[in-house]
Formats: structure tokens, C-alpha cells, sequence
């Protein structure tokens, strides 16, 4: 018996892809480049935009006769236990590979922004918290351990990591982002990629490209920025996850630049991402949003005319479920409206990945290998590591922390006692557990309250709530205060609810008016003050708060980011100073609740000056973190004082731990460039190295600097490193400076292109 070319795993997958495509009618192909989401009807509450608008239920057995490109999320949206849920899916899957005459199955994908979502799943921090950490090797070990529960539950793709990076703190995805620096949210989102991929699972980018650049931070809200802004700043994060992290997916975004919806984009989705970056993946479009080209940017006037603007610029498979790829565009081809070669275009890329998936080999088996534990001790490990890493210290200044043994504490505040304060929005209890009340958590979230009283068994410790998250009653107030008064310490626990669209006060659709704290936390955290003891600030949050109001008046501040289930035992171990605070700002903490829309990338006139009576100066700026220990930086170096515009620069410093206990130092080295054909920030990060050291101990570090990390987009839109003088800026924050290096680039001006360093070579050694 002779075998198709298609099912013989020793051919290339090209060939055998080509071999497949020649056997499949028009209908098979186009059923490949649809997800199904089963269970999601309109009446099921809506876990996505609009999902009831545009969620139909289709004839699952009809449509299942031509195949099917994708499953959408079989976990991620009812909770189901794990076992029982992989086993569902591995039968799902019989059903649909013997109902198509070429046995293919669905390639089954689920949200992991912050740990598998689904019923049971460890949660993680949210990727705020990875951008904390500013330690990309422990993200690598996060998204491996996640790639390996989707694996292990029959999953074959992730939507994640967010790349996105914030310019508005407004925004309600903020606590989705990495940061508000696109070296440090591309660093650490190809850490991601490459550990989710690093387990088999195509990692999917997000949101390609300027989602987090919307109007007046509202979701969905059009996109103002120019061209050398998104060339700069939106697109290296994507490039470099691609490059490093070897992406195979990328997710176009909703939003619309410069009147250009991302889906219909052929210049962003073929011209950048294939054309010059040379991406052979998938794209997918954002839940909807093919149907959004139609009913929202009005582009098309019927879904045919939204599925062939999007295949034509490159988007390949619609999700979430069959909408504007079904039969209107199966009806448009054979009227002649859209070409049958899009479709075949779209088809080979989706069965290429499938192909490299195993999904099309003559032995694949959809049944899990082994037992299926989505909350492993190792998954739980690193949850606690993670969470640990990221909390950040801002302000000790009379070194009130670690709290001292035995003393009287109140805890007070809406987030002290509350799981759910733990988690952001992409974690299944916030993101699907509201539509199943009574529903258990199906993980143990330890509180902060109960995590203190653990760390801190011979303290007595009282607590009151004082006040919701976002309501405005105050009746709590008299307890709170009357708590705090008669205690020797107030550890006050504030901050968010993550939810969407508007159920929380973080999250998608969950965009802010300004930077005040929610609902009446602001003027609790002011009566606690008030009683004249000393008040440590916790906050819980998914974005930045503006806390100049309280400059000078606390006690201490600790800022976590929706740290995930072990995120109270980690906060209490920085209170109890069991653990070393190591984490740094990933965002800017604003002075005012206006936040004046800032992130720390500002040219001359982006900062505070006499040309106007407002000042955006931050609080706290990016890159700031204390610790309970001190550092000495010494012996900084240079190998020499000029290179050329191709050339590449070493700085060095040593960095010594000066007190009693381990700790680790955060080193990072900014660019600024004085005189530029085009104006530029004030200082940008091009590296940075997190070295842990214990007592009395001493490493090097070396910065391999590349003139490519200095390289901009110039006036005639290429990307050009320019010869003349720079400075190199050693310090622990973007406004603290230990150290400036000057150096010139000598030559011509150069351009460059994809193939540019991307990356800050960095080498830790021992120290004398």
C-alpha cells in the first residue's frame, strides 16, 4: 500500500504540506483557518469584547465534515478539572479527525498571559511582575513550566506574551505589559517565548503592533502615534522575541494607527513582520477581530468583504470562532470576490505549523501521556520565586522594615484579606470564575493576612477591611483608625480588583480616569496616617498609582503587582525580612493623579522645564528597587574611548554586597545621546544585569556594548546608527547615575537592518 506523500513523516514538511493542499477542496482549505469555541454562546458571559454580539454556536457536526484549523480555549472557559478536561479534549479531537476525510485534527490553544488559565492551574505574577523581577533567565523557567501543563493537558498553543508597551499607565492592560521600556519588555518577553516554545507550544505575540498606544489609554481607542515612535519603541519587543525567543504565532491587535486597522494592514503584517523580519508562522486575529474590519472600523460591509481585507493582508487564522471565514468567505471565492490563493497562502501556513506539530503523522494520539497536575510543588516553587523576586521596596526611610518580632500590628485595607488580590485579570478565578459563582478557586491563595500571621507567629496582629476597592462608603473608617491607633505598626493593603470591562479596577476594558487610588482607598490610607503610627503601604495593583500626596509621610512602601497565588507568603517575607527586597520598577510611579501620561522616554522637551507650569517628573522613576542590604560600585572601566559606527564598546564596574546579608543589585546602563538628526530621549535602557551576592561578596560585570543598540530611525524612515559622541550611564535606576563613560562613534553613518544587535552582551565574573 502506498502511502500519501502527506503522511510520511521522513518527507519535508514543505513537500508534504504542498502534497496536501493539491488533495483539499476549497471548503477543507478554508476550514483550516477558523477556531471553534465551544461552550461560548451568547448567554455564557462574556470572557472577550463583545462576545455576544458575535458569538454564534455553530452546527458542530456539519462544520467538522471539512476539518478544523483551531479549538478555542477547552479549558479556559468553564471550569473543568484537569484530567477530566485533557481527556474531553483528546475525544473532541477523535471526533473532529475522524469526521474529516483526511483525519486532521483541530491545533487547540489557551491563554497562559499569566500561567495556564484554566480551572486548577498554578497562578503566576502577571508579567508586570516578570518585568520587576528584571531576571529573564527565571521568566524562561516560568514559561518552560507553563509550556509543560498546556503540553501535558493536549494544548499545542499559548496567546502570550504581551509585548505591548505602556505608554499610559491609564490603560487597563497595564498589569498585562512587561514594562514601559521596550529593551526590558523584550528581554524578558523572549525569556517567555523561548520557555513556552522550549515545551513544544507555539507562543503566540501580542498585540501586534500599538495596542498599548491608544487615545487617552481607553481599550480599543485608535492609535495616534507616528511612524518613528512604533518603529522605535512598539516594534523592537517583537523583533527580538522572534529573533531570540523563536516565535511561531504572532496575534494582530485590535486597534487601528493612523486610520489602518491592524488587521487589514498589509504593510505591518506581510511588509514588516514577513517581508523584512522573514516570520513564517501564523498570525491570528484577535478574538473578533476580523469581524470587527465590518462591524466596528467599518471597513467592509459584509463579512466576505472583512475576510478578504484581512487574508489579504496577512492575517491567516480567524479566532475566536468561525465567523467571516466561514461560508461567507467559502461563497466569495467561488463568486470570484476573493482569490483562492489567499486561501491556499493561509493553508499552508497553518498546516506547516500543524505539520511541524505532529498533528498530521500517521501515529499521533491525542490522549494525554501521564497524569495531568496543572499546580505541580515545582509550578508552586516558581510562583514563590517569581513573586519574591518582583517585590519592590520604594521607600524605607527610617528603616521601619523588616517589622520588628513581637510587635502590635493592624492590618487594614480591602486587599489584606482577599485572594482574589493576588491575581490579575488573565487568571482564571478573575477571568472566568465571576460567571460560576460558588465556584471554589480550585488553588490555595494565601492572603496577605494570613500569610503575616504565619511569617510572623509571635506578633499580635489585628485587622480591619476599612473599605472596598472601589465603592465610596467610609462607614469602615472608625475601626480601621481605631486599630491602627492602638497598634505599634499599621501595615495598610491597597490597591485593585482585577476584572474586565469594567468589573474591576485593572484590566482589559478596565481603563482609569487618572491615577488616584480606587474609591475611597486614598482617604483611608490618609486617616491611618493621621493616628500618628507608623504606616507601612502595601499595595496590590496592576498598574502604578500616583502616591505624592503621601510623599514624606509613610512609614514604608512596598508595591507588588498581582503577584500571583504565592504572592502573600512573598510580600510577608519582605515585611518579615525573610526575604531580601530585590524587585525594580518595571513602570514610573507619578507624583499626581494626573500622571501627566509619561513614561520615562522623554526627549528634552518631554520633561520638566520652564516652558510649562506642569512637572512629570515620577516619584519613584523606572528602574527604582531598595534593599535591606547596601552595594558599592567600584572599578569602573572602559576598553577604550572611541569605536566605529559598526563597532562594539566594553564597560565594567564591580559591584560589592557592603552588608550583613545576601541581597541582589539590579546594574543598569543606559544610552544617552547628546546631538541626533532626530530628537531622541533624554536616557534609554540598553541593558542591565541582576547579580545576586551574598555578604562581603564581590562580581564583575561586563557590558559588551554594540553601536547597534544606539541605532534609531532617522529622518528618511530607516533605522541609521550616526557617528559622533554618546554617554553610557551606569546606575541603579534611570535617575541615578554612578557612573558616566563617554564614548564617540567614529565612520560614516550607517543603516542597519533585521539583523542588528539587539541584545547587550553581559558576563558576570568574581571580584577581589
Amino acid at each position: 500500500m502506498t502511502t500519501a506523500a502527506w503522511r510520511d513523516p521522513a518527507l519535508p514538511a514543505a513537500v508534504r504540506v504542498e502534497d496536501l493542499l493539491s488533495r483539499m477542496t476549497p471548503a477543507e482549505k478554508t476550514a483550516q483557518l477558523y477556531g471553534v469555541w465551544v461552550g461560548a454562546g451568547p448567554d455564557g458571559g462574556e470572557v472577550a469584547p463583545l462576545q455576544s454580539e458575535m458569538s454564534a454556536v455553530p452546527d458542530w457536526d456539519a462544520l467538522i465534515t471539512h476539518g478544523l484549523g483551531q479549538l478555542t480555549r477547552s479549558f479556559g472557559t468553564a471550569p473543568v478539572a484537569a484530567e477530566r478536561g485533557a481527556r474531553a479534549l483528546a475525544a473532541t479531537q477523535r471526533r473532529i479527525a475522524a469526521a474529516n476525510r483526511f483525519g486532521i485534527p483541530a491545533l487547540a490553544h489557551e491563554e497562559c498571559l499569566a500561567g495556564f488559565t484554566a480551572w486548577g492551574a498554578t497562578a503566576y505574577p502577571v508579567p508586570l511582575a516578570w518585568g520587576a523581577s528584571f531576571d529573564p533567565a527565571l521568566v524562561a523557567e516560568v514559561g518552560a513550566r507553563i509550556g509543560r501543563d498546556l503540553r501535558s493537558a493536549g494544548v499545542h498553543q499559548g496567546l502570550a506574551p504581551v509585548l505591548d508597551v505602556v505608554r499610559d499607565p491609564r490603560w487597563g492592560r497595564v498589569e498585562e505589559t512587561i514594562g514601559e521600556d521596550p529593551y526590558l519588555v523584550g528581554t524578558v518577553g523572549a525569556a517567555y517565548v523561548g520557555g513556552l516554545e522550549s515545551a513544544g507550544i507555539v507562543a503566540t505575540l501580542k498585540h501586534f503592533a500599538g495596542y498599548a498606544s491608544s487615545a487617552g489609554a481607553r481599550n480599543l481607542a485608535p492609535v495616534r502615534a507616528g511612524a518613528r515612535e512604533l518603529a522605535d519603541v512598539t516594534l523592537p519587543p517583537f523583533e527580538l522575541a522572534l529573533r531570540e525567543g523563536g516565535a511561531r504565532s504572532v496575534m494582530a491587535a485590535y486597534t487601528e494607527t493612523d486610520g489602518v486597522p491592524a488587521s487589514a494592514d498589509a504593510r505591518l503584517l506581510t511588509g514588516v513582520l514577513r517581508e523584512r523580519w522573514g516570520f513564517t508562522g501564523t498570525v491570528v486575529a484577535d478574538y473578533f477581530g476580523v469581524g470587527f474590519l465590518r462591524t466596528q472600523h467599518r471597513l467592509a460591509g459584509d463579512r466576505a468583504g472583512a475576510a478578504h481585507l484581512a487574508l489579504e493582508a496577512g492575517v491567516d487564522v480567524e479566532l475566536p470562532t468561525v465567523d467571516c471565514y466561514g461560508t461567507p468567505l467559502l461563497d466569495a471565492v467561488r463568486a470570484g470576490r476573493v482569490p483562492e490563493a489567499l486561501i491556499d497562502r493561509a493553508a499552508r501556513r497553518v498546516l506547516l505549523q500543524k505539520c511541524e506539530l505532529g498533528l498530521l503523522d500517521p501515529d499521533w494520539r491525542p490522549e494525554p501521556a501521564g497524569p495531568v497536575d496543572l499546580d505541580p510543588p515545582e509550578g508552586r516553587a516558581l510562583a514563590r520565586r517569581l513573586a519574591e523576586e518582583s517585590v519592590i521596596l520604594l521607600e524605607n526611610p527610617a528603616g521601619l522594615l523588616p517589622l520588628a518580632p513581637g510587635s502590635r500590628i493592624a492590618v487594614v485595607g480591602p486587599r489584606a484579606a482577599d485572594p482574589l488580590a493576588m491575581l490579575g485579570c488573565y487568571s482564571f478565578p478573575a477571568h472566568v470564575l465571576p460567571h460560576h459563582p460558588g465556584t471554589p478557586a480550585g488553588i490555595a491563595i494565601p492572603t496577605v493576612l494570613d500569610a503575616l500571621r504565619a511569617e510572623l507567629p509571635d506578633a499580635k496582629l489585628t485587622f480591619a477591611e476599612g473599605c472596598g476597592v472601589s465603592d465610596a462608603d467610609d462607614s469602615g473608617f472608625a475601626a480601621a483608625v481605631a486599630g491602627a491607633a492602638g497598634a505599634d505598626v499599621c501595615v495598610a493593603v491597597l490597591g485593585d480588583r482585577a476584572g474586565l470591562f469594567g468589573r474591576g479596577t485593572s484590566g482589559e476594558g478596565c481603563d482609569a480616569a487618572d491615577l488616584r487610588l480606587p474609591g475611597v482607598q486614598g482617604e483611608l490610607l490618609d486617616a491611618l496616617v493621621a493616628t500618628g503610627t507608623p504606616v507601612v503601604l502595601v499595595l496590590l495593583t496592576g498598574r502604578p498609582y500616583a502616591l505624592g500626596r503621601w510623599e514624606g509621610r509613610l512609614g514604608a512602601v512596598v508595591q507588588g503587582f498581582f503577584p500571583g497565588e504565592e504572592g502573600g507568603p512573598a510580600l510577608a517575607g519582605v515585611l518579615s525580612g525573610r526575604v531580601n527586597p530585590s524587585g525594580r520598577l518595571p513602570v514610573s510611579v507619578p507624583r499626581g493623579p494626573g500622571g501627566q501620561p509619561w513614561t520615562y522616554l522623554q526627549p528634552p522637551l518631554g520633561l520638566a522645564g520652564e516652558v510649562s507650569s506642569l512637572d512629570p517628573t515620577p516619584l519613584h522613576p523606572f528602574g527604582h528597587g531598595l534593599s535591606y542590604t547596601t552595594f558599592a560600585w567600584t572599578d569602573f572601566g572602559a576598553a577604550k574611548a572611541e569605536t566605529g559606527t559598526d563597532g562594539s564598546y566594553d564597560i565594567t564596574v564591580t559591584v560589592r554586597n557592603t552588608g550583613d546579608r545576601a541581597g541582589a543589585e539590579v546594574v543598569q546602563l543606559y544610552l544617552h545621546d547628546p546631538v541626533a538628526s532626530v530628537t531622541r530621549p533624554d536616557i534609554r535602557l540598553v541593558g542591565y544585569q541582576r547579580v545576586e551576592l551574598a555578604p562581603g561578596e564581590a562580581r564583575r560585570i561586563t557590558f559588551a556594548f554594540h553601536a547597534d543598540l544606539a541605532s534609531f530611525t532617522g529622518v528618511a524612515g530607516v533605522r541609521i546608527v550616526e557617528p559622533g559622541a554618546l554617554e553610557l550611564r551606569l546606575g541603579p535606576s534611570s535617575a541615578e547615575v554612578r557612573h558616566t563613560t563617554r564614548l564617540r562613534l567614529t565612520g560614516p553613518v550607517r543603516e542597519v537592518g533585521p539583523d542588528r544587535v539587539l541584545r547587550c552582551g553581559t558576563t558576570v565574573t568574581p571580584a577581589g
